[in-house]
């Protein structure tokens, strides 16, 4: 964030990927949607951004790589963001997104530090993307699940932001590759608030548990147990394949939203009824047991 005024900063962030989905314009799409969603978490309005593109010149159809940014500007049209360049270098593996300016009022900022003790704390998508896709390449995951995954990686944490900025919110970020209890560790790391986490309440894609128990994990999930467990008390009520899926590294996630219970509640109610139908209080904040998670 670099402020340039007293009622005016900017927001800039950048992030890019190889493919994750087999279909050149779903794969534009999710590309987008993730890119911008860092721009949502900090309460801002994304409004210019440049491709970041790389792509096998000589090995591939370039009509792969117009599909990929059909899909990429269409989201971009979807999120009223104006594209206004990029850059495109040769390279054996597709990879792209998006380096994305956006603004917001510095007083209305949100990061994600400063949680309060009591505060309820709210998740806008399930998770299990990452484990999904692993299922995916082994062929074992259901069309009607990749599909649904799919969607829910496409949608836009636009209005979910939008319905945020009416509450007291005192933290959010958005849940992506270090996953869902990795990204929490952020948000108490080095203070003196705690978090309880009711792993019932948190929402998952289903039939996850099947493929937990079958070994598809991704790589990322291990690196994120290994760098965030020792933040984290595992209560014998959380079954042992959750703290997989809390660790899932997830593309273009939900939102993670701490903010009073009293408005908590309003808002989850507001976001349901706008269709954001995953949306759930998964926990609180507490000034006990200070920069650990207990999943209970």
């Amino acid at each position: 964030m670099y402020k340039l005024t007293e009622d005016l900063a900017l927001i800039q962030t950048v992030d890019f990927f190889t493919p994750i989905v087999d279909d050149p314009y779903t794969f534009g799409q999710v590309a987008v949607s993730n890119a911008l969603s860092d721009v949502y978490a900090m309460g801002g309005m994304p409004l210019t951004a440049m491709n970041i593109v790389c792509f096998p010149a000589n090995d591939m159809d370039f009509s792969i790589l117009h599909d990929i940014l059909r899909g990429g500007l269409d989201m971009m049209r979807e999120a009223e963001v104006l594209l206004v360049g990029g850059h495109t270098v040769d390279d054996r593996e597709i990879k792209y997104g998006l380096s994305v300016t956006g603004t917001v009022h510095p007083e209305r900022l949100l990061l994600n530090r400063g949680a309060r003790p009591g505060d309820a704390l709210v998740l806008t998508k399930p998770l299990g993307t990452g484990i999904v896709n692993t299922a995916l390449k082994a062929g074992i995951a259901s069309p009607d699940l990749v599909r649904l995954t799919t969607q829910t990686m496409i949608e836009l944490n636009r209005k979910a932001a939008g319905i945020m900025l009416n509450y007291t919110v005192h933290a959010c970020t958005d849940i992506t590759g270090f996953g869902f209890l990795g990204h929490a560790c952020e948000m108490i790391e080095g203070s003196d608030t705690g978090m309880v986490i009711r792993s019932s309440q948190v929402p998952v894609f289903p039939g996850i548990g099947e493929f937990v128990e079958q070994g598809m994990l991704p790589g990322g999930l291990h690196r994120n147990r290994s760098y965030r467990m020792h933040m984290v008390r595992q209560d014998p009520a959380c079954p042992e394949w959750l703290m997989d899926v809390f660790f899932d590294p997830q593309t273009s996630g939900g939102l993670f939203i701490a903010l009073p219970v009293e408005e908590a509640v309003r808002m989850v109610e507001q976001m349901k009824k706008s269709d954001i139908h995953d949306a759930s209080i998964v926990g609180h904040v507490e000034a006990e047991s200070p920069g650990i998670i207990t999943v209970i």
